[in-house]
């Protein structure tokens, strides 16, 4: 059910081929077929599907694939190996021969197949997908996909689900094995969604398929196949941590020992760095790592990496991005700009400590793509100082931010500023390529 090939699915005797060897009638192209496979076996399969495996002079598959897939077996049955990286090298090394690779479901879907297509060119390959194991739990619960949020947490970490627990919403999530549904549940009631309802799915499209059903907060289901998906209506109780889809997150929301950007300048931040999808911001002094947080929050494409000097800070950061939904921010122990070789290239850069320091601000502009965003935010005169002088060299935008919030004054109310705060940022020309040293 679940759509990838994984270390569970994996045997031990693993066997390298070498190139060539190859079959009289195999062709360099289309030398690779990916056949999804249900737990219906070969009942499930079409024609086309049932002969690639047929015509197949080397079948890879995790062991529950190849037993079901065995009457069809003529050629060579091998267990994928782990890790799985090595099974991909094994493909790779069998080009030119007939080779067929199982997978659950549709390979695409958070499956082998798309690994694949990273190696072999869409011409020598031929995918045949079955029904994946989300289409087949959102037939079962009447659920249109297009509505449902679709996720998995299998070989992952469990926090990922924390962004998606929004009043209303539906999620079908793969977890990793039979425990996953119950872990979750805790998760969920501990977050405040102790209401939700949690469909668990098991062993879809077979004999052993079964559908049961229990409130996060009395979540009592046992005996749960390791081959298992959630189905999850989510219903937010009173407190209910409740991760909005804006940047400009609630302060208290982090861990924080006093550096962290305030929610109103942290959402004008964010709107400066301006995330597109798929890219990769360097957030320079992260402190509490909120900046790179709600950079990571606004697609799950995009990916930070947090460079804080301070031990102390670095460890809540890693803390805050998990309690936030986004376990994946990369945080780096190191003062910058020493800190920032051998990074991936940025497409973005917030500098919100250290931009006073000699190299920092040189560092930054010498590693920014070309249509990459700087971003700066001083607090201090001579850190103000220094942005202005960039600004004067190299141009960009210069603003003064200033926020103040109602308080008590004597039994009356009024303005309490918070500190201003000057902000630079400055785009790298798209058609101009990295210095290598500022002007």
């Amino acid at each position: 059910m679940t759509s990838f090939l994984t270390d569970a699915d994996a045997g031990s005797n693993a066997e390298v081929f070498a190139p060539g060897a190859r079959g009289d009638d195999a062709q360099e192209r289309g030398w690779l077929s990916i056949v999804g496979i249900g737990e219906d076996g070969l009942a499930g399969l079409s024609p086309a599907a049932r002969a690639a495996i047929e015509r197949a002079e080397i079948v890879f598959g995790g062991a529950r694939h190849l037993a079901l897939a065995g009457a069809a077996l003529t050629g060579r049955a091998q267990a994928w190996p782990s890790p799985f990286e090595h099974g991909v090298e094994m493909v790779l090394a069998a080009r030119g021969r007939r080779v067929c690779v199982l997978a659950s479901g549709d390979p695409f879907l958070y499956g082998v197949g798309a690994v694949l297509a990273r190696h072999v060119p869409a011409d020598e390959m031929r995918a045949i997908p079955a029904p994946s194991s989300f289409s087949l739990a959102a037939a079962r619960l009447g659920w249109p996909l297009p509505d449902t949020a679709c996720l998995t947490v299998h070989g992952r970490a469990l926090d990922l689900i924390r962004a998606h627990l929004h009043p209303g919403r539906r999620l079908l999530a793969l977890t990793s094995d039979g425990e996953g549904p119950q872990t979750l549940a805790r998760l969920m009631s501990k977050l405040g969604f102790g209401q939700s309802r949690i469909h668990v799915l098991e062993a879809l499209g077979g004999p052993r398929e079964r559908v049961r059903t229990a409130l996060a907060a009395t979540f009592d289901l046992d005996g749960i196949d390791t081959l298992n998906l959630v189905g999850i209506e989510v219903v937010a109780g009173e407190g209910a941590r409740i991760i909005a889809l804006t940047p400009g997150l609630p302060d208290e929301f982090y861990e924080h020992d006093g550096q962290l950007t305030k929610r109103e300048i942290r959402a004008m931040t964010l709107g400066a760095l301006a995330p597109r999808r798929g890219e990769t911001l360097w957030d320079i002094g992260a402190g509490a790592g909120s900046i790179g947080i709600e950079w990571m929050l606004a697609d799950p494409s995009l990916k930070a990496i947090a460079i804080e000097e301070v031990p102390a800070r670095a460890v809540r950061a890693r803390r805050n991005a998990s309690a936030m939904g986004v376990p994946g921010l990369k945080v780096i122990e190191g003062r910058a700009p020493q800190a920032l070789g051998g990074l991936a290239p940025p497409d973005a850069i917030f500098i919100g400590g250290g931009a006073g320091d000699a190299g920092v601000v040189e560092a930054a502009l010498a590693a920014l793509k070309p249509g990459g965003r700087l971003v700066v935010n001083a607090v201090t005169l001579e850190t103000e100082a220094r942005l202005i002088a960039l600004h004067a060299v190299w141009g960009g935008e210069l603003v003064r931010l200033s926020i103040a919030r109602a308080a008590p004054v004597g039994g009356l109310t009024g303005w309490r500023p918070a500190m201003p705060v000057t902000q630079w940022s400055w785009t790298r020309p798209a058609g101009e390529a990295a210095r290598g040293e500022a002007r």
